[in-house]
């Protein structure tokens, strides 16, 4: 391959930001373990949510590069991996193309994904989640973009809860089972939490660079302390609600194999108490987002063994 081409491959690879991807199927995860446990998992339904969720968070990801870069918020204050329009390896239109392209994937997705949970005859149903969908490409979209770009506006760690968490959980768990069922509802809010944590790890990285460029996250509202002990409670939440769950809902050794994924948040929790630069909380954001993927296979899967 060419090497300017190489490069620019390698570009939109980069803006796609692989990383992301594990937590973002995190919730699909749960909810299809915890139906497989009731009896009403299906591997096609469960491929095509896999999918429409990775497309929906490249989506996010390309439209926070392009909004964050229109409005100089991603510039050389930045402490975070250079992104794609800051770099001016992708322009603005072809970001925005990609933006387009990148919607009709999610579209396509979730339309095959409807119509294999569904089918033709629970149009209330579809309809739904048709809607979710439309509002989940919204919510995508919307958080850099646009003048009323919500994570301006400390609104972010809320729309992650929502989608991330209860519509990732929950939602999933539907698309199976065709009801909601009560054992979703603790693993939702952990996966949320987990999620948020993630998002306010993100902010607290770049909270002098964001207060700097005028946007306003919930961590530049707390400031570095206060978005400390925001992040230690969100981790210490999801530990206490995971035990909570698995008392509850106990029937198994297997149940107690996700307390190994508390071994990371835990060290995790040790290294972002300890550290006053911001610049070192880059290193985290893996780990972090591996160890809420682990977290939710592994309570997943000690569902069903």
């Amino acid at each position: 391959m060419d090497p300017i081409a190489k490069d620019y491959l390698r570009s939109w690879v980069s803006a796609m930001r692989l990383r992301t991807l594990p937590l973002s199927v995190s919730g699909i995860i749960i909810g299809a373990c915890l139906a497989h446990y009731n009896g009403f998992f299906k591997w096609n339904i469960f491929l095509f949510a896999l999918c429409t969720a990775i497309s929906l968070q490249i989506l996010s990801n390309l439209a926070n590069d392009y909004g964050d870069g229109l409005k100089g918020t991603d510039n050389k204050d930045r402490i975070g991996p250079e992104r794609a329009l800051q770099s001016g390896k992708i322009s603005p239109n072809q970001m925005y193309n990609g933006i387009k392209f990148n919607i009709v994937v999610v579209i396509f997705f979730a339309f095959l994904l409807i119509l294999k949970a569904f089918g033709l005859n629970n149009f209330l149903y579809s309809l739904i989640f048709f809607i979710l969908g439309g509002l989940s490409i919204a919510a995508a979209i919307r958080y850099t973009v646009g003048d009323s770009a919500y994570g301006y506006r400390g609104l972010g760690d809320i729309f992650v809860f929502i989608f991330f968490g209860l519509i990732s959980v929950v939602g999933s768990y539907f698309l199976f089972a065709k009801q909601i069922d009560h054992v979703v509802f603790l693993p939702s809010i952990c996966i949320g939490f987990l999620s948020m944590a993630v998002l306010n790890l993100n902010n607290m990285r770049d909270i002098d660079s964001d207060k700097k460029a005028g946007k306003i996250t919930l961590a530049v509202k707390l400031g570095q302390k206060g978005a400390k002990r925001y992040h230690s409670f969100l981790l210490i939440a999801t530990m206490l609600f995971s035990t909570l769950f698995v008392v509850l809902y106990y029937n198994s050794p297997y149940n107690l194999i996700f307390f190994l994924s508390f071994i990371p948040l835990i060290a995790h929790l040790k290294y972002v108490s300890n550290k006053k630069e911001p610049k070192l909380l880059d290193s985290q954001l893996k780990l972090l987002a591996l160890s809420a993927f682990a977290f939710s296979v592994l309570l997943g899967i000690g569902q069903i063994l």
